[in-house]
């Protein structure tokens, strides 16, 4: 059916492709049936989605019909918009994708307005050390590039276990002009850093989704998207209670261990933190659901 209609000369207009491929993304279930239909299109076309609704009596070309209908193609086989795309736009920043990592999401961006915060109270001290952050597990780079990009200047790292994920960080801090300020390298977590390493800040976006909630992810994650930075074992918590228990040994007296949670795991979080007296407090940051979804952790400042 696909194939016959977009097949169909000449009157294929912008706007009758739009409704056809809306109603088509509606009957098979696809969220945001239109607004997916205007974003492969706009791609298709190399124009703006808002160009889109100044040129409905235009008509598709043949080569333009069978580029769409390849990305539609690829949509009705549950593969994420931005991977079809290839790129995806995250705070004030543009990041490449590939499937070797994560889609950034929002609530990743709640992470960053509350770490810059947190940069520019730890930058308004009368320092005699320069400011150190890390983004561990860091995937696309979406926290590091974001935090160097809107302020530079300081020192910031970045790691994750896969090689390549680091090949698309590396990537996606040159293609936003901040390669220079970011130091990337493999490890598993802190098992590469030198203890002798003392950073302000931690930063991380792990894997909270337990083994179980995996299975049951829409077929646009769990058959798209990496599942070792989805899946947090039994209860979603290892790799966050593993940050917990080993960044006080990485993190500078007063700095901030902050990550990503699930929106069921505050009081777990809240717990294991009570637990180690290294750490002088810790409070959350809501997501724009009103979901608890960061986690902010202080060391204490006499804490070594």
């Amino acid at each position: 059916m696909l194939n016959r209609i977009l097949k169909k000369e000449p009157q294929w207009t912008i706007l009758e492709v739009l409704k056809w491929t809306t109603e088509y993304f509606s009957v098979n279930g696809i969220d945001s049936p239109r607004l997916t239909a205007e974003i492969l299109l706009s791609e298709v076309l190399g124009i703006e989605r808002i160009g889109l609704y100044v040129r409905f009596d235009q008509p598709l070309s043949e080569d333009e019909r069978t580029r769409f209908k390849a990305l539609v193609k690829r949509r009705l086989l549950r593969e994420p918009v931005a991977y079809i795309l290839g790129r995806k736009d995250f705070w004030k920043i543009e990041l490449d994708l590939t499937p070797d990592v994560l889609i950034p999401r929002p609530e990743t961006e709640i992470l960053v307005e509350r770490a810059i915060e947190a940069v520019d109270e730890m930058m308004s001290e009368n320092r005699k050390t320069p400011f150190r952050a890390i983004d561990m597990g860091t995937g696309s780079g979406a926290i590091a590039i974001s935090l160097a990009h809107c302020r530079p200047g300081l020192l910031y790292y970045a790691s994750d276990l896969s090689y390549a994920a680091l090949r698309v960080a590396v990537h996606n801090a040159a293609l936003n002009k901040v390669k220079d300020r970011i130091s990337f390298f493999a490890s598993n977590w802190f098992e590469s850093i030198a203890r002798s390493c003392s950073f302000d800040m931690i930063l991380s976006n792990p894997p909270y989704i337990s083994s179980a909630e995996v299975t049951k992810l829409a077929p646009e994650i769990l058959n798209h998207e990496p599942l070792m930075a989805l899946d947090g074992d039994v209860d979603g918590l290892r790799d966050i209670f593993r940050l917990i228990e080993e960044a006080p040994a990485f993190l500078a007296p007063g700095g901030f261990l902050m990550m990503e949670i699930g929106c069921d795991q505050k009081a777990a979080v809240e717990q294991k933190v009570e637990k180690q007296p290294e750490y002088a407090e810790v409070s959350f940051r809501k997501d724009y659901g009103g979901h608890h979804r960061v986690a902010v952790i202080k060391k204490n400042d006499l804490s070594h």
